[in-house]
């Protein structure tokens, strides 16, 4: 599924393919289903901060490695 997101950190727009069902994806943004990595437990960390935040590895890197 294709989602586009507005990153939290850098305000930039992003869209990117993660292998989730559309109807359960729904359902979680509903608030009708649990936990993200309940729900999605084989998404892998890069795609789980996209869903909730919108951040690219990229932009993660950039913030949180810089310098290290």
């Amino acid at each position: 599924m294709m989602l586009t997101k507005k990153s939290l950190f850098t305000g930039r727009t992003h869209t990117r393919e993660i292998d989730v069902d559309p109807v359960t994806y729904v359902a979680w943004n509903d608030g009708v289903s649990g936990l993200l990595q309940d729900t999605f437990p084989d998404l892998n960390d890069d795609d789980r901060e996209f869903i909730l935040s919108g951040t690219t590895p990229e932009e993660w890197d950039a913030m949180f490695l810089e310098g290290s």
